[in-house]
């Protein structure tokens, strides 16, 4: 018997050769030899009769060599089935090692086939003696001496007690592989499964592709990320006796992953043409429509240039003129997108309509932002005290909470309330003039409820209210 996993059988020492014959070769190598010898003592208990009848031809020594004789034979029975049993034992624990050592590379795992290996070596021994002991006595001879069987009893049980020693071994070895060999089966049954779930991904892949050309649409670059993956079926199919469990494992699961994900984009597809479709015709005419407001902006720039003073509306004065230049730019991103739809570059697409979207919004918020200061800076020259009573209000209120459940406030939220109260006095003061800068009131206005708003914040989440 030998110990390197994966190989057959082949005794590592080579047999002693009786004089008489050489052990007959049976299904399998030694142990062949074995059966065969251990057939003979019944061939030889069906010929006593015709012995005493008088037609056989053995002559018997007396009593005390036949007795040996059948001691001897007793023993190389023994011995016989010793050997059968760790050749057995051997032989299954080879699988279990192969399993583990195709499946696991850890330290562990290497140390468990090394160590099966110089367990071959044991086994090679024993084995050895055993067949010397087999080979040097023929208990078969007519003229077997007492002594002869008696010593071939003795080495033939010394060769069963060493046999069955090595066993032990074998049997404490293989207890001790339960974790690794649990590992090992438990991603040899998950093997099966994901090479299955590979093949049925690009296979569903492959399908949906088919139906998307059918329906007239190009895919072609889902076609070459499916291209891509032709060369992995191709390892997937070769199996992890060539390319190992673990890395068979991890190449299907990508495979499944790359191909569901084409398929999925690939079933999107007639949905997404009509997305793009009718994202055109929305920011075609979102963008009309915005040529349209920005034509407006040149007589809002004109009232407030005549009502309010320069600080009022000068950082304003190139809307007109951005709102133009982005308009324009983002119908030209927009014949290129209607070009890309046409050729079926959906991710072209996609992208120039998300440029065209985001030129828009920043033309929309410019626009808007001259109205909106129109209307704010009409309402402040109206009626200053509500913004002013609006201020103070969230002034007050946070001054309220920096109070509850104390006697004099936390000086961290004190100081900024404080500070607060004297920007907006300063704020209020500068409506004295005769021109005010009703915008630089409204934006200290504004920065103050926002310094006030940080406060709060910072007071309820020190108070763990979080409200």
């Amino acid at each position: 018997m030998t110990a390197t996993p994966g190989q057959p059988y082949s005794p590592s020492v080579p047999r002693a050769h009786s004089p008489r014959r050489t052990l007959p070769r049976t299904p399998s190598g030694p142990l062949r030899d074995v059966l065969t010898l251990m057939a003979l003592p019944l061939v030889a208990a069906l010929a006593l009769p015709a012995a005493f009848a008088g037609g056989g031809t053995r002559r018997w020594f007396g009593g005390r060599a036949e007795s040996q004789r059948a001691e001897a034979q007793a023993a190389k029975d023994a011995a016989a089935a010793a050997f059968y049993e760790l050749d057995t034992a051997q032989r299954d624990l080879r699988i279990s090692i192969e399993t583990i050592n195709a499946v696991d590379d850890s330290p562990a795992a290497r140390r468990a086939v090394a160590d099966f290996a110089a367990l071959g070596s044991r086994i090679d021994e024993a084995s050895h003696r055993y067949i010397n002991a087999v080979d040097a006595h023929d208990l078969d001879r007519d003229d077997l001496e007492a002594s002869t069987a008696s010593r071939a009893r003795t080495e033939l049980t010394a060769a069963k007690e060493e046999l069955d020693r090595v066993k032990q071994e074998l049997d404490r070895f293989a207890d001790g592989l339960g974790p690794l060999l649990g590992k090992a089966e438990t991603q040899l049954a998950r093997l099966a499964p994901a090479v299955e779930r590979a093949r049925q991904a690009l296979l569903g892949a492959s399908n949906a592709l088919d139906a998307v050309r059918a329906s007239h649409l190009k895919a072609d670059d889902l076609a070459a990320r499916l291209a891509v993956l032709s060369p992995e079926l191709t390892k997937l199919n070769q199996g992890a006796g060539r390319h190992g469990v673990p890395e068979t494992l991890e190449r299907a699961e990508r495979v499944t992953r790359e191909a569901e994900a084409i398929r999925v984009e690939a079933e999107r597809l007639p949905d997404r043409a009509a997305e793009i479709d009718h994202r055109l015709v929305s920011l075609r005419t979102r963008a009309q429509a915005l040529t349209t407001r920005s034509e407006q902006v040149d007589p809002i720039l004109s009232e407030l240039r005549r009502r309010f003073t320069a600080a009022c509306w000068q950082d304003l004065q190139r809307v007109p003129d951005d709102a133009a230049a982005h308009v324009r730019q983002a119908e030209s991103r927009l014949a290129e997108a209607r070009s890309a739809r046409a050729e079926q570059r959906w991710a072209d697409a996609t992208a120039l309509l998300s440029t065209v979207r985001a030129l828009l919004n920043s033309t929309d918020e410019a626009v808007s932002a001259a109205g909106d200061r129109l209307h704010r800076l009409n309402a402040v020259q109206k009626d200053p005290q509500q913004e002013i009573e609006r201020t103070r209000f969230a002034i007050r209120d946070a001054q309220r909470l920096a109070m509850a459940g104390r006697n004099t406030p936390d000086p961290q939220h004190a100081r900024p309330l404080d500070d607060a109260v004297s920007r907006l006095e300063r704020a209020i003061a500068t409506l004295d003039g005769r021109h005010p800068d009703y915008w630089h009131f409204l934006t200290e206005t504004e920065a103050v409820r926002q310094a006030v708003a940080r406060v709060v914040g910072r007071i309820r989440e020190e108070r763990g209210t979080g409200h």
